[in-house]
């Protein structure tokens, strides 16, 4: 019997087959796979970096929406929230700032 390691090494292998198989990357150069791999992970990197920092204020912000379709109000909890945020943002952009000054 396989130990997970060799299993799991050839599941990813297959995956990488099944992918190069199914965009055609097999038949390109190594420069241009090169190039192929390099805008994906590009491509694959922007969009979690935005999820990362844009998804919890959208989800705050669709929450808060559907609290006051229902209840009417903005709730407390939400506003504490959304100042904390935003205050914690601006003190991290001033001592980024006050560093950069340092440095510079």
């Amino acid at each position: 019997m396989a130990s997970y390691l060799e299993r799991f090494s050839k599941w990813l292998q297959l995956k990488i087959y099944q992918f190069e198989m199914t965009f055609a990357v097999y038949i390109f150069t190594p420069v241009e796979k090169f190039i192929f791999y390099s805008v994906l992970f590009l491509l694959f990197s922007l969009v979690t970096i935005a999820t990362a920092l844009y998804l919890p204020q959208h989800i705050l912000f669709i929450w808060t929406r559907a609290w006051f379709y229902l209840n009417g109000e903005c709730p407390d909890a939400a506003n504490q929230a959304v100042d904390a945020l935003t205050t914690g943002a601006k003190e991290a952009a001033a001592q980024a700032a006050a560093t950069m000054a340092k440095e510079l």
